[in-house]
């Protein structure tokens, strides 16, 4: 039942711990969307009987990787590479 707890807290861990390339930390952060939806799942539907408000993060949550995804790319093409050390913007 609280599967979705650890699941978070492992994506949090990769998050902070594996901030050497973008790909690694945007796989991280999904994985704290889907540990989120699995627990807001868990509470409304079976407490509150709540569709809505599921489909509303659910798209939002893939609005959000999109806009990763579209920014790994465009680095990527620019830089030739994921890694944070190349980036001199960020320095």
């Amino acid at each position: 039942m609280k599967i979705f707890m650890l699941i978070f807290f492992v994506g949090l861990y990769m998050f902070c711990l594996k901030c050497v390339h973008l790909l690694l930390m945007l796989m991280s952060l999904e994985l704290i969307v889907v540990s989120l939806y699995l627990g807001l799942l868990n509470f409304l539907v079976f407490n509150m009987n709540e569709y809505y408000f599921l489909l509303v993060f659910l798209t939002m949550s893939v609005c959000e990787s999109t806009l990763g995804l579209s920014i790994l790319v465009s680095l990527i093409r620019s830089y030739g590479s994921d890694f944070f050390q190349i980036f001199n913007v960020l320095w």
